[in-house]
């Protein structure tokens, strides 16, 4: 066993005594309880039961158990990259200790930022905002040339400033540079515009929520006009079935898509050859989109499905191009953002 129990007894008096935070006993106490089952089960002879909820293998989940109640009680932090390099060997992959990080937090009942164990954010945040990150770094996103990566310790994160009108969420990369080298964030109105490179980290997700819970300004979200962009906007406003658990802390139900929809396509006459037909895999997701229960309450984004899935064609905000190179930042973005171009 990866536990030194006599030592993991002590631990827990050590923690007591110097008062620890009340969630962070909760973790503590909820870790022992699984140990103390075990090595209980272990005395009868009986074979151990860790219960974990819809998830994957729970192989080596001990060990990392041991890091993540290790740096709860020290109030330290680490990567999921640090503990797979801890022990290369044991875990394989890096992808079976993000599985186990998940299943931990799962079975724990609690957000994986609460076990102290952080993930290398793949998301970039740009535009009319400055913070300070817990260990005292300030960073300020509004430079017009580069964009920052989105922090890997969104609650620790403070004394945000923000004179921003909306936040922007950008599906892909390539919208996002661009609206970066034409210098949109100060051209139209002071904004922010942040990106999940696709499907987005939970960073990209816990920092939209963060500037909706602090700012109380409009997110906008700009996604292709197809049905995977439109799954990846669901994933900001209502979550992910992975992270089901704690979609109460990851999902903005303000979210408003504003564009491409796809009547654009028809309003703004994209032509033909810019436009994509839909595959049977994107009429199979479509109807699986449709048939999810939070859309009886978004009749607009109904309306927009079955356009498209009546058209049977998609496109991507590039389509835009097709109209004039500067179109999306000089026309179609202004025109939405002044006239009220969102549902």
């Amino acid at each position: 066993c990866f536990f030194d129990f006599p030592k993991f007894c002590r631990l827990h008096i050590i923690i007591k005594e110097n008062h620890s935070s009340r969630l962070q006993l909760e973790i503590l106490n909820r870790i022992e309880s699984i140990i103390l089952e075990i090595v209980t089960s272990l005395s009868k002879a009986e074979a151990p039961v860790l219960a974990l909820p819809n998830r994957s293998s729970w192989a080596n989940i001990l060990k990392i158990l041991s890091v993540i109640y290790r740096l709860v009680q020290s109030n330290s932090y680490a990567t999921k990259r640090d503990i797979y390099y801890n022990n290369t060997k044991l875990f394989g992959s890096q992808k079976a200790v993000d599985s186990i990080v998940d299943d931990i937090s799962c079975m724990l009942k609690v957000p994986r930022r609460s076990l102290h164990v952080l993930a290398t954010s793949k998301g970039l945040i740009s535009g009319d905002l400055c913070y300070m990150e817990e260990d005292g770094t300030r960073i300020d996103c509004n430079s017009s040339s580069t964009a920052v990566s989105v922090s890997s310790n969104i609650s620790g994160i403070k004394n945000i400033v923000s004179s921003a009108k909306f936040v922007m969420i950008i599906e892909k990369d390539a919208t996002f540079q661009r609206l970066l080298d034409d210098d949109f964030c100060t051209k139209l109105s002071p904004c922010i515009i942040i990106t999940g490179k696709g499907v987005p980290d939970v960073n990209s997700r816990l920092m939209v929520k963060r500037l909706w819970d602090e700012l109380h300004i409009p997110i906008f979200a700009l996604v292709d006009a197809d049905p995977h962009g439109i799954e990846i906007m669901c994933i900001y406003k209502y979550g992910s079935v992975a992270m089901s658990f704690e979609a109460h802390s990851l999902t903005v139900p303000s979210v408003m898509w504003l564009g491409l929809l796809p009547s654009d396509l028809q309003r703004l006459r994209v032509p033909k050859d810019a436009l994509i037909p839909l595959t049977k895999r994107d009429e199979s997701k479509l109807c699986s989109l449709l048939e999810r229960p939070y859309l009886t309450s978004q009749p607009e984004w109904e309306k927009e499905m079955k356009l498209m899935q009546q058209n049977k064609v998609k496109a991507e905000i590039q389509s835009l191009t097709a109209i004039a190179p500067d179109f999306l930042t000089q026309i179609y973005l202004p025109n939405k953002l002044r006239y009220g171009g969102w549902i």
